[in-house]
């Protein structure tokens, strides 16, 4: 709690017990309740009261009426109490605990409001506290703190236990785990080792860590998605400029409907000769503008919108702002990009066929013969074989371009390499149905198998495509500059609705243009990608969603939506975070204009008093307040 709450608690804990006390006393009084020296004292203790809880509020009025801001709830408040503290004066009465009481409650609402909101910023600030406060450089054989801005790209800091890794760069000694939570939304810690590279805002677990920096702070991880955070409330969704611009008509309306509640029926009635009944009128106006209060809107929308993206942040699902968080709820199709979003973009060793020898020993001297190759089919055989190699046993490497390769391996010639090779060796082969790079083994010039080699789907992606269709997208497209024969099958395991495969990135686009034209105007398209190579057609989709772009520069700038991990099933989390985000608004706008209205009706006809009024302003707002509070939760 801050100070401004405390202050704020403690007046309202005084004018609290001073209303009671100044309620009770009158009963032990007796007679003397009511001569005209208790009158004045209690009117005046009334007074003090008044101006203990309301003091701020009529401050906040007079100040805006100073600066042409007259139409807002300090300024209805303030109009409606001295309005009521007037009529009590005007029938001769020293009972001004409905002033007192309705600006006691209507500060009760203020402040759980303002704690609440608070709450909610704090929680959000926590879950992206990731900023650094110091890097560790090495002077003299000793480690001295400095500021993270003032280290130079190519530095070599130090990383202790427990720390927070304050820039981007490379592993150069050491190993650890590394608590990504507050990026990537995930709890389960990550190896790191030399020649990883690390990005600033994770914490070190275990090891001490020496990091070669790649990146300044201003171009750190970090530093990006601290101000992709800070810049999203500066783009506002429709229903949040709907309820700005609406607040800024409907308050100066219901102040004019007020004063004219108040003089109109009055003048009517001496018109027609009869009796204005002016105290009544004026009464009714006053409820009339404490019930117009537009808090609720003002305020819950907004937050709503804030709650929905710092939810969604805790997921390690970062949405540049407010209009992007409408547009994700909107989705009906989802493009995705295969390779590193659907698949994980590593090649592997995926099936050994046709072999007459056993399958460790067909990946040993295929994983011998290729261990001086940098191509990635090489390294693929390297891991799947999953041991140090010992080059010693391996002699007279031939490379053939376009073919594949030879070596002598313990005294025996290895073939490895795709059907021309084994057609040049004028060695017979088996044909494979499997989808993928087909690598052909023969030994001594004799065929011994091939070995299927492909990019592997992501455990996740079956699980995210049935999640979207769950979510009610109607559409699940896949485009790809892969073969058509890879495509398929990737499609058909994940039961994508189509596939489009051997497409240039120029191909992409006009694909996503051909969907944009079959979607109506509240249907929206999505399109996933890793954001490196994507950037056109991320830029051309309704919203552009970058796929595992942890340290990715492009990706933060080309998205709209960044994953700051490469797990698909969190684009089917971010559209039911959006989701609901969007419900909660739609409720609170729809909650709270059914009571205001109701009330204004209500006080208009003389059906309503001044706490009816509070309940319509104070009450509609801290349930609306409430309600928005729920957007920041996301299980």
């Amino acid at each position: 709690m801050t100070d401004e709450h405390k202050s704020t608690l403690t007046k309202i804990i005084v004018s609290f017990a001073m209303l009671v006390v100044l309620n009770i006393i009158p009963v032990f009084l007796g007679q003397v309740a009511e001569s005209t020296a208790w009158k004045i004292t209690s009117a005046v203790l009334y007074l003090v009261c008044y101006l203990i809880i309301g003091f701020d509020i009529l401050k906040e009025a007079v100040e805006g009426i100073m600066h042409g801001e007259v139409f807002d709830e300090n300024f209805l408040m303030a109009v409606a109490t001295i309005g009521a503290i007037a009529l009590a004066v005007y029938s001769k009465s020293t009972d001004f605990n409905e002033a007192v009481a309705v600006m006691l409650f209507y500060q009760v609402g203020e402040f759980f409001q303002s704690y609440a909101v608070g709450k909610s910023r704090r929680n959000i600030t926590e879950l992206m506290d990731i900023r650094p406060d110091y890097a560790n450089i090495e002077r003299d054989g000793k480690l001295v703190r400095v500021s993270p801005e003032s280290v130079k790209c190519g530095t070599t800091i130090i990383v202790q236990s427990g720390e927070k890794i304050p820039l981007d760069g490379i592993i150069v000694e050491g190993n650890s785990t590394l608590n990504t939570s507050a990026l990537t939304g995930e709890s389960v810690p990550r190896e790191a080792k030399a020649g990883d590279e690390v990005t600033s805002g994770c914490i070190n677990l275990t090891g001490v860590l020496k990091i070669k920096t790649t990146k300044e702070f201003g171009e750190s991880t970090v530093s990006k998605i601290l101000k992709l955070v800070e810049e999203s409330g500066e783009r506002k969704a429709k229903s949040e400029n709907f309820i700005t611009k609406f607040a800024a008509v409907y308050t100066p309306a219901v102040c004019i409907a007020a004063f004219a509640l108040g003089v109109l029926p009055p003048m009517i009635q001496i018109i027609l000769g009869n009796s204005p009944s002016w105290s009544v009128w004026i009464y009714r106006a006053l409820t009339f503008l404490v019930i117009s209060c537009p808090c609720a809107l003002v305020i819950s929308i907004p937050l709503s919108f804030f709650a929905g993206i710092g939810g969604a942040s805790r997921e390690g699902i970062l949405i540049k702002g407010s209009n992007y968080l409408e547009t994700l709820s909107k989705v009906r199709t989802v493009v995705f990009d295969k390779t590193g979003t659907l698949t994980k973009g590593v090649f592997e060793v995926t099936g050994i066929h046709h072999n007459e020898i056993e399958n460790e020993k067909i990946i040993e001297y295929a994983a011998l013969a290729e261990c001086a190759s940098s191509h990635p089919i090489s390294k693929s055989l390297l891991l799947a074989h999953g041991k140090e190699i010992d080059r010693s046993r391996v002699t007279d490497i031939q490379e053939l371009a376009g073919l594949g390769l030879t070596a002598n391996v313990d005294g025996i010639k290895v073939a490895v390499g795709n059907s021309k090779l084994m057609n040049k060796l004028g060695l017979s082969y088996a044909e494979c149905h499997s989808a993928g790079t087909i690598v052909h083994v023969a030994l001594d010039n004799k065929y011994a198998g091939h070995i299927v080699i492909s990019d592997v789907v992501k455990n996740e992606s079956e699980r995210a495509v049935s999640l979207l269709k769950k979510y009610g997208v109607k559409k699940t497209v896949m485009l790809t500059g892969d073969s058509d024969k890879v495509a398929q099958k990737v499609g058909a395991q994940l039961k994508i609705d189509e596939i489009h495969s051997e497409l240039l990135p120029s191909d992409k686009v006009g694909w996503v243009e051909k969907l944009l034209e079959q979607n109506s105007a509240k249907e929206k398209l999505a399109f996933v990608g890793d954001g490196i190579n994507d950037a056109p057609v991320l830029g051309r989709a309704d919203i552009g969603i970058a796929m595992g772009a942890l340290g990715s520069d492009a990706a933060i700038e080309a998205a709209d939506v960044v994953l700051m991990d490469d797990n698909p099933v969190k684009i089917a989390r971010g559209i039911k975070i959006s989701r609901k985000c969007l419900g909660i608004v739609y409720q609170n706008i729809a909650f709270a204009l059914v009571v205001k209205f109701s009330c204004l009706a209500l006080g208009a006809s003389g059906f309503a008093n001044m706490w009816l009024a509070i309940f319509a302003d104070v009450g509609v707002t801290v349930i609306s307040v409430l309600n928005a509070m729920r957007a920041l939760r996301t299980k």
